[in-house]
């Protein structure tokens, strides 16, 4: 088995899907440039970028689980609610780092429970994930926040300074994507743990016959989402000084789904890497710009990206069927 920045297993073939949705996303970002007024603005290149950042830091997150053969579909809340409880803790006179410790502490609890429910309660991971998904969304809105958007408050100089911080020209955003992308990638690539993973994922039965502590491995799999997720958020208040807990709402989990399917990480579990989630994220991500800048209204943008979406699991059906130990497991 081999275990890289691109994909899990040995590759029989020279061009794989990572490099034909590269060559897709330069076509379109090359064609975008060409007839499309104000693409290759310098303020639009740096949104762009932020967005691909943010969708990249939660595709991290959702790849390492998918890998494992699993689904996360609660990290947009977890992103969404946490983030804004730590922004209201900041604004009722709570220090940053008291803050981002009790917040730390209930995304690690959460994910805690999800992987125990999903490990050890035998609960198939998307029901599991949907319904934690709901109870944060709904406990945090109505108990420990007041309103839909919270902002940071002007004593939190570290999220402020963060805001406005770039390395190399490069926003703070982009940074935190690359070092969440090269932590994963080195864990996956050289520890027993990331080894774990690509097998759990490939044979589930197999991994745990063979000795490997699968249900605890399922667990911190689900922490490490989980803390992934918030740090998408946080890094998403530090840019626009404020959370907007009405993304729960939105398509943005679809397009986590859609970067990680589309770049390349095969549903069922076992492939793919940390460079399927980087040319994934690029794609969307020029495309979503593009739409918007075309100001195609909400409800066509969402019918082109569940095309794409069920077209992509499709194809994915088809390169990566669906074993016996997956249909048993139920866990997507």
């Amino acid at each position: 088995m081999r275990i890289g920045l691109g994909t899990g297993k040995i590759g029989t073939r020279r061009i794989g899907q990572e490099h034909i949705v590269l060559g897709f996303a330069v076509l379109l970002f090359l064609g975008y440039s060409i007839f499309l007024n104000g693409f290759v603005t310098p303020s639009n290149l740096v949104a762009i970028v932020r967005s691909v950042a943010v969708l990249g830091i939660l595709a991290v997150g959702m790849g390492i689980v998918v890998i494992g053969r699993g689904i996360d579909l609660s990290m947009i809340a977890v992103m969404a609610m946490a983030t804004a409880w730590q922004l209201e803790l900041m604004n009722h006179g709570w220090s940053t780092p008291a803050a981002m410790g009790a917040v730390c502490l209930a995304v690690i609890v959460l994910g805690t429970v999800n992987g125990i429910l999903i490990a050890y309660g035998d609960v198939p991971a998307i029901f599991a994930t949907l319904a934690s998904g709901s109870f944060v969304f709904g406990f945090v809105r109505s108990q420990l926040i007041t309103q839909d958007v919270v902002y940071v408050p002007k004593t939190a100089d570290i999220l402020l300074a963060l805001g406005q911080a770039r390395v190399a020209t490069l926003p703070i955003e982009v940074v935190f994507f690359a070092l969440a992308v090269l932590v994963v990638f080195l864990a996956l690539r050289f520890t027993k743990p990331g080894r774990f993973v690509y097998l759990m994922g490939d044979n589930y039965v197999a991994a745990r016959t063979m000795g490997i502590p699968v249900r605890p491995m399922v667990v911190i799999q689900y922490v490490v989402s989980a803390l992934l997720a918030w740090l998408a958020g946080l890094v998403t208040a530090a840019g626009l000084q404020s959370i907007n807990t009405r993304i729960v709402n939105s398509t943005l989990l679809y397009d986590v789904i859609l970067v990680v399917v589309i770049g390349g990480i095969g549903l069922s579990g076992g492939k793919g890497g940390m460079r399927n989630v980087v040319v994934g994220a690029l794609l969307i991500g020029i495309m979503l710009n593009g739409m918007t800048i075309l100001d195609l209204p909400n409800i066509y943008q969402n019918l082109i990206k569940a095309t794409i979406l069920l077209a992509a699991i499709i194809v994915d059906s088809r390169l990566n069927p669906r074993d016996e130990q997956t249909a048993q497991q139920g866990d997507i």
